[in-house]
């Protein structure tokens, strides 16, 4: 029987059969492995039952542990559900403020504007969390997410403030040494790895670069951008990061075919919130300023557009510049 003691225990419960180990399970939750174990042990000593299965891929859940994963999530979402509808009451600009988004927004973009913006709200701290997959708004894992993307969660509301471009770029003294900077087949690539599959970037790459020319794979656009300044081979890297860096040349115009939009996301129970409304109003404005940056319209150089690797057109598509919202707008602010 479960104890207003076990109640806690469930949050173990949700983490394992998410992540399906302890160890993810404990870096999600912030703990060691040992304390997962531990509670989880004690969640099953309460129930009576095994909750989990130890397999070889991992932990998996027993009809027993089934059962109590579905009560769990219950109890989460209702949880979840209550603590929006009342931090969406609070009209404070004070406290915390969760936003998640990709690394080379991280390291690149939004620093110098939260440093702004903490200037206007210095009580209220901006807790960053970069990840590539997308945190639970709704479960409260961030209250805001700053996204390029080009088809947003139809379960949040929010505006595209910007186009986010990508053009071919190559380090400058690499290309400079060179007699065949143009020539794009004789060079050496860097790639994403197969986390980025499913990407505009990834697609691009599988129908222009030959696979034997990719020399170096990162699992990060950041990565991606460093390894390229380092001089290891060209890539396709975000206008907005590196037009104005000298250490960078770009080769032609954007790519279409890769362009994303900049979104500013959040739930839906939680829009009217003051921190969420200012953080949104002030990053809009911020980002919005910035629109032939991101877009790709101020390169600090730009060489004759040379022929792709495999002697292929750039392929089909609209010009860069300018962008078509879908998914739900943010009502306007009262």
């Amino acid at each position: 029987m479960l104890s207003s003691s076990n109640w806690d225990d469930l949050r173990f419960l949700l983490a394992v059969a998410r992540h399906g180990s302890l160890s993810a399970a404990a870096r999600v939750l912030g703990v060691n492995h040992s304390t997962v174990l531990r509670r989880v042990t004690a969640l099953e000593q309460a129930m009576g039952a095994r909750l989990f299965d130890k397999m070889p891929g991992g932990y998996v859940l027993t009809a027993a542990g089934d059962e109590m994963h579905r009560v769990a999530q219950k109890m989460e979402e209702d949880l979840a559900a209550a603590n929006r509808l009342l931090s969406g009451r609070d009209t404070r600009i004070s406290g915390s403020l969760r936003v998640t988004t990709v690394d080379i927004l991280t390291l690149y973009i939004l620093p110098r504007h939260i440093a702004a913006f903490r200037r206007l709200h210095p009580e209220l701290r901006v807790d960053l969390v970069a990840a590539e997959a997308s945190l639970s708004l709704t479960r409260r894992e961030a209250d805001v997410a700053i996204r390029a993307t080009s088809s947003p969660p139809e379960n949040l509301v929010g505006r595209a403030v910007s186009g986010l471009a990508f053009a071919v770029y190559g380090a400058a003294a690499r290309l400079d040494a060179t007699d065949h900077a143009g020539d794009l087949g004789r060079h050496p690539w860097v790639g994403l790895d197969e986390s980025f599959d499913h990407t505009n970037l990834a697609h691009w790459m599988k129908r222009t670069v030959p696979a034997a020319s990719i020399g170096y794979r990162v699992n990060s656009v950041a990565g991606a951008v460093e390894a390229v300044r380092a001089g290891i081979g060209l890539g396709l890297l975000p206008c907005g990061v590196v037009d104005r860096d000298p250490a960078f040349r770009r080769i032609g115009d954007p790519v279409p075919e890769a362009d994303a939009k900049l979104w500013l996301l959040t739930h839906e129970d939680l829009r009217h919130m003051g921190r969420v409304r200012a953080f949104l109003d002030f990053m809009a404005d911020a980002l919005t300023r910035e629109r032939d940056l991101l877009e790709g319209r101020c390169p600090l150089s730009l060489p004759k557009p040379p022929s792709p690797p495999r002697g292929e057109g750039r392929g089909e598509g609209e010009a860069q510049g300018g962008f078509s919202v879908k998914g739900r707008r943010a009502p306007p602010s009262p």
